[in-house]
């Protein structure tokens, strides 16, 4: 085997040499491209809530970043889950929401941004925060030092998530769950303590200081909270764009007042092509919209993934070209004619023809 590889390569000229092994080397960049970038986008585990909560696939998350001026209440959340679980079932199987399956249609979070100034017994924190409401965590899956996550539907509203370093500042330890706090005058109970993200795109995209999780009613209650400016939603997609369009449609915000994502679609080569054609102007917002954190941290992925796509496909067209290349002069010195290929194809028909008979002789036989 090893004295044939030695003949075959001898064989070779100095040129075809150079051009096979910068093919072997643009394609294994490729592969290397493919594999890493591919590794880094299923870490940012806010943009998995689909494949987490639909194994199967066949769930889209799309999430709406809304401006500055946009007062989304929470009885339009209400009303807009109950439009879409109606149009969902007009085109999904019966089986696909019946009460034996246990498993909701729809399922969604919303979140405002702001500021909350907490008190412990051993001192005061004024902090960044999260309020939320819905199945927050379930589209953010912090990674959790103690205790629990506190759902954003839940009666009392009397819950908060800290990170680490809030809970050292305000206790001196990460393992404080059940620890009270006062946040306006009123007391809240620690459910959890989280890691923060680290990083240049975490720090950058707005996680260089503390944050802390609170219900959105405690945060506009008690803090400088600016109203519900995200909205994020997972259901069923029977055809491409289903949710994405309807959350542009029957969210009750106009067009020009929104960013809608699909974030479950959002890293593949269709959606990145116009992340590459407006690289340069993508930044640029004509609507007051504030992303979260994790929002930017995606973002900045999405322009890296883009960067990625063009390399990729530089080293598909490589080997591309020498390939073709290849064939060219090959075809060109041919010593076939088309009558040759003619006949070839006629001996092959006739080949089929008689070991077809055969067979059917040898069964009739038998």
């Amino acid at each position: 085997m090893v004295s044939r590889i030695k003949t075959f390569i001898s064989g070779l000229s100095v040129k075809q040499i150079v051009y096979s092994l910068t093919t072997i080397l643009s394609l294994l960049l490729f592969l290397l491209l493919t594999v890493w970038s591919n590794k880094e986008i299923e870490g940012l585990i806010d943009q998995q809530g689909a494949s987490r909560w639909d194994a199967e696939g066949g769930s889209a998350q799309v999430s709406c970043f809304l401006a500055d001026h946009v007062k989304l209440e929470e009885f339009s959340i209400l009303s807009f889950e109950s439009q879409l679980e109606q149009q969902l079932k007009e085109v999904l199987p019966a089986e696909a929401y019946s009460e034996e399956n246990g498993k909701r249609l729809v399922v969604d979070a919303y979140s405002s941004m702001g500021r909350i100034t907490i008190v412990s017994e051993k001192g005061t924190l004024e902090a960044n925060a999260v309020g939320v409401g819905g199945d927050f965590f379930l589209f953010h899956p912090l990674t959790l030092v103690s205790g629990a996550y506190f759902s954003g539907d839940d009666l009392m509203k009397d819950s908060i998530i800290l990170d680490e370093e809030a809970a050292w500042q305000l206790f001196g330890s990460s393992d404080i769950a059940g620890q009270s706090v006062m946040i306006g005058g009123v007391p809240h109970y620690v459910s959890g303590v989280v890691k923060r993200q680290t990083g240049r795109f975490a720090e950058n995209a707005g996680l260089d200081n503390t944050v802390v999780y609170v219900s959105n009613e405690s945060l506009a209650a008690y803090g400088t909270g600016e109203g519900i400016s995200t909205y994020e939603v997972i259901a069923p997609n029977p055809v491409k764009h289903f949710v994405y369009n309807a959350v542009k449609e029957k969210l009750g915000v106009n067009e020009e007042d929104m960013i809608v994502v699909e974030n479950s679609s959002r890293y593949c080569v269709e959606a990145l092509i116009p992340v590459v054609l407006d690289f340069g102007t993508r930044s640029m917002q004509n609507a007051a919209v504030k992303f979260p954190y994790w929002e930017n941290i995606a973002r900045g992925y999405e322009d890296i993934k883009a960067i990625v796509l063009i390399f990729q496909m530089l080293f598909l067209l490589v080997p591309g070209v020498i390939i073709v290349v290849f064939l060219i002069i090959k075809w060109r010195n041919r010593s076939f004619t088309w009558k040759d290929i003619g006949n070839r194809l006629i001996d092959m028909k006739d080949g089929i023809r008689k070991r077809a008979k055969g067979e059917k002789d040898k069964w009739e036989h038998f």
